[in-house]
C-alpha cells in the first residue's frame, strides 16, 4: 500500500484557502507558509505535493 504524502493536508489546505478567497494568494500566506515548513522538514522524503515548492525553492536560491 503507497504511503501518504507527509505534506498533503497542508497542500489540500492551500487549495481550500485559494478557492474560498477567490485565488489571491497573499490571503492565504499563513496556509502557504505552513506547506513551506511541512516540505522543509521533509525533504529527504519523495514528496509529489512539494515538488513545486522544491522548484520554486532552488529558484529563490539562485537569486541570491
Amino acid at each position: 500500500m503507497p504511503q501518504k504524502d507527509p505534506c498533503q493536508k497542508q497542500a489540500c489546505e492551500i487549495q481550500k484557502c485559494l478557492q474560498a478567497n477567490k485565488y489571491i494568494e497573499s490571503r492565504c500566506a499563513d496556509v502557504i507558509e505552513a506547506m513551506r515548513r511541512c516540505c522543509a522538514a521533509h525533504s529527504g522524503k519523495e514528496s509529489v505535493c512539494c515538488s513545486g515548492f522544491a522548484i520554486q525553492q532552488a529558484a529563490a536560491e539562485k537569486k541570491t
